[in-house]
């Protein structure tokens, strides 16, 4: 008999895709009509595939490894397309990074602009979803269960829709010279040779600095590191939500995207104090202290499945027992 789920989250569907309900529609349509500049940098994720990890690594990387600290001032650095509009890449300061979660078909995509996509194994993703899903007031989810969640994400059935479908949609663009294809796993076992790598698909003058510059390499490592992010991410939201929200819907800086939500969540009367954490374990097999043997054996079964006929298993081929 196929598992009911008890409870779903708030989802909004907006001309095929799945959103968050907090989301404008409109903002989101009219971020899919972005036209990237030649300057322009993607970082593209399926959602809590690393996402803020590599916004911190890269713009480490520009910055010569010194942390951006402000709330606010790191989200214009590297904004959130569909949720803050396309007038937020447009003014960001650059060089920059935009950050976005959509399926190639959706994504504004020049050949002169250039992409990172992070991917990770679907088993941590899916837990990793469910908190951020759970805790973050949007959704309203408090109550939800990982059983419901894991049936929603197993049936594609989540915000941003299909987590194979969305993959293998990039991983067909893997090997294109405007694109880098990491892993969220890779960077986790290796970091300093990731960020060597990003650097150089950033620029050859980067990587050059980074090698050259024992003390910028330290900085870029210690600051990306998860309990420096995690203390950073925390402090800065809370720090920065604990504004009364009419002052800051009424702040002329702040992108109109991000007001929409920060209204809905007050219209609401959503708590301001439960803005979660971005940064959480970032561990490789948590999944373990969650799935059920049946709940593996499924996304074990739809992993070779959706992905049969391509060499996508390769991806975490050292990882077997981990993932």
């Amino acid at each position: 008999m196929s598992y009911i789920v008890q409870k779903k989250p708030d989802y909004q569907d907006v001309d095929g895709l799945r959103l968050v309900a907090m989301f404008s529609p409109d903002i989101f349509r009219a971020a899919l009509q972005y036209q990237p500049r030649k300057d322009d940098l993607f970082i593209v994720t399926y959602p809590k595939c690393g996402t803020t990890w590599m916004q911190n690594v890269v713009l480490l990387i520009l910055n010569k490894g010194i942390p951006l600290t402000d709330f606010l001032e790191f989200q214009k650095a590297t904004p959130f397309l569909e949720l803050m509009g396309p007038d937020s890449a447009k003014h960001m300061k650059r060089p920059g990074a935009i950050k976005t979660h959509l399926p190639f078909r959706l994504q504004p995509y020049s050949p002169e602009a250039k992409y990172i996509y992070v991917v990770r194994n679907p088993k941590d993703c899916c837990v990793s979803f469910y908190y951020h899903t759970k805790y973050s007031p949007g959704y309203n989810f408090q109550d939800g269960t990982f059983n419901d969640f894991f049936e929603l994400f197993i049936r594609g059935e989540t915000d941003y829709g299909d987590y194979f479908d969305h993959l293998l949609s990039w991983y067909e663009h893997r090997n294109d010279p405007n694109v880098l294809f990491i892993t969220y796993e890779e960077m986790k076992m290796d970091m300093q040779t990731a960020v060597l790598k990003i650097a150089k698909f950033l620029g050859t003058q980067y990587a050059e600095n980074l090698e050259k510059d024992k003390d910028f390499m330290k900085r870029v490592l210690n600051h990306s590191s998860f309990d420096y992010m995690r203390k950073a991410n925390e402090h800065s939201v809370r720090e920065y939500f604990q504004h009364d929200p009419d002052s800051i819907l009424s702040d002329p800086n702040v992108p109109e995207g991000l007001k929409h939500v920060i209204e809905n969540l007050k219209d609401s009367k959503k708590s301001f104090d439960n803005i979660p954490n971005l940064i959480r374990k970032g561990i490789i097999g948590d999944w373990k202290n969650h799935f059920t043997e049946e709940q593996a054996q499924r996304m074990d079964e739809l992993f070779f499945e959706r992905t049969k006929g391509t060499d996508v298993w390769k991806l975490w081929e050292d990882l077997k027992n981990e993932i």
